[in-house]
């Protein structure tokens, strides 16, 4: 009889074990999930200043010198 523990004991096990194992799936599905939102926004690191986004939109000729100039004294 399987030791003593019965048809009743063999089911909680399996039981026990699926649900450990959903947990499992659960968290590496999780943390997959938020590496690949991280990495598609740039991630923590890969996130640009303020004055990065102000000096390419310079470049780019989205804003005269003067309003550069004065943009970045106002982020300063």
């Amino acid at each position: 009889m399987m030791n003593g523990m019965g048809w009743g004991g063999l089911w909680f096990g399996s039981l026990f074990w699926l649900v450990i194992l959903g947990l499992v799936v659960w968290a590496v599905i999780s943390i997959a999930k938020k590496n690949s939102e991280q990495y598609q926004s740039g991630g923590i690191s890969g996130k640009e200043s303020a004055l990065d986004i102000l000096k390419k939109r310079y470049a780019g000729g989205e804003i005269t010198k003067e309003e550069f100039e004065q943009m970045k004294r106002d982020l300063q």
